[in-house]
């Protein structure tokens, strides 16, 4: 049996990196699985859900803009039309737009936290209405970054966004404690598209700085944060709410470490 046999979950930017690494490790252990992505033309959302089908898995696509109420109903709807039902959210949908201070459009400081922010709780709110109506004791897992803890030169908007998402998990796991949704929040640390807009020679530096002041001496890949998302989606992490969990293989990672 796996962890997940019989749940549905959504998780959202489930077209690569981490959250396509979240949404194949769901579905390894039972969970069917609505995925999405925003990128029409790449369907990269798509790809996933045919990678779970021809793994044996259940899954279905949803290519669209995370960060509306529109989204999110759409994201709640389709799931429970393929799969009667839904227990688990993952608020992993982002992307960074970065900018010094002084530089930063309206627009980019718009983009990056409607989609992180905004949708995270868009999403949320229509999952746990539909969670509280059925008397699901549901799971919710967002995606923050140790940029939302300690700030990052160039990302107002990410680290707003972010460290808003932290605050609002522990607000969120206080609401919904009285229905048994757990709600938790987790900061990973991997190889993903995200730093494909980093020149190569500074992105090599950084993964190598990286990997030489973390602990187990490595800068981790997506499949190394998925079983925590697989157990913190799970019945066995009943007694687990309002937690952020750093998902880094590093130490001191939170303020009060």
């Amino acid at each position: 049996m796996g962890k997940l046999d019989g749940k549905v979950a959504i998780v959202t930017g489930s077209g690569r990196g981490l959250g396509r690494a979240f949404a194949l490790a769901m579905a390894r252990e039972g969970c069917s699985v609505v995925t999405n992505s925003v990128d029409a033309e790449k369907r990269t959302a798509d790809r996933t859900a045919d990678e779970i089908r021809k793994a044996g898995g259940k899954a279905v696509s949803l290519v669209a803009r995370v960060g509306t109420k529109q989204t999110a109903e759409e994201l709640v709807n389709t799931a429970i039309k393929e799969f009667g039902t839904l227990h688990i959210l993952v608020n992993n949908a982002g992307y960074g737009r970065d900018a010094l201070l002084q530089q930063m459009t309206e627009e980019q400081w718009d983009e990056v936290v409607d989609t992180h922010l905004k949708g995270t709780f868009m999403n949320s709110q229509a999952a746990v209405k539909y969670m509280i109506e059925n008397k699901i004791r549901g799971r919710i897992v967002n995606i923050t970054s140790g940029v939302g803890i300690h700030g990052n030169i160039g990302q107002s908007n990410y680290a707003a966004a972010k460290g808003g998402i932290i605050a609002m998990t522990k607000t969120h796991s206080k609401e919904l404690v009285r229905y048994g949704i757990c709600v938790n929040t987790v900061a990973p640390l991997a190889r993903t598209e995200m730093f494909d807009n980093v020149r190569q020679p500074l992105r090599d530096f950084m993964f190598d700085m990286m990997a030489k002041r973390n602990v187990l001496q490595k800068v981790g890949e997506p499949e190394d944060v998925a079983p925590l998302i697989v157990f913190l989606a799970s019945d066995d992490a009943h007694f687990i709410t309002g937690q952020v969990i750093c998902a880094t293989g590093d130490v001191g990672e939170l303020p009060w470490d």
